[in-house]
């Protein structure tokens, strides 16, 4: 069987029960305040952007690998087979360019 509480045990109860509960209406409260909400929003924003960010430079860093890999060799230096060819590749596209705009004037 249960043991029965004194007045003193019953008042304590209630006592403790109701810091309690005003500390957790605190909480609510903390948590619901707009200001808190809207740094929640921010600070999620914030972290996915970084987050974003972060993919874009690893990707664009892997491109850039790539791509140099492919005029430099593992000692560093540069391959003319495959430079020469995008260079001249390059001035013509510019001479187009000059060329056909020079003709529109």
């Amino acid at each position: 069987m249960a043991e029965a509480r004194t007045p003193a045990q019953i008042e304590a109860d209630i006592a403790r029960r109701r810091q309690e509960l005003a500390v957790t209406l605190d909480e609510i409260g903390v948590r619901m305040h707009p200001a808190t909400i809207i740094g929640d929003a921010k600070a999620k924003v914030a972290s996915k952007v970084d987050q974003t960010a972060g993919r874009a430079y690893v990707a664009a860093n892997r491109v850039v690998s790539e791509v140099r890999s492919r005029f430099v060799d593992e000692d560093g230096a540069p391959r003319l087979e495959r430079i020469v060819p995008v260079a001249m590749l390059a001035v013509g596209v510019v001479g187009l360019i000059t060329v056909s705009r020079r003709r529109k004037r």
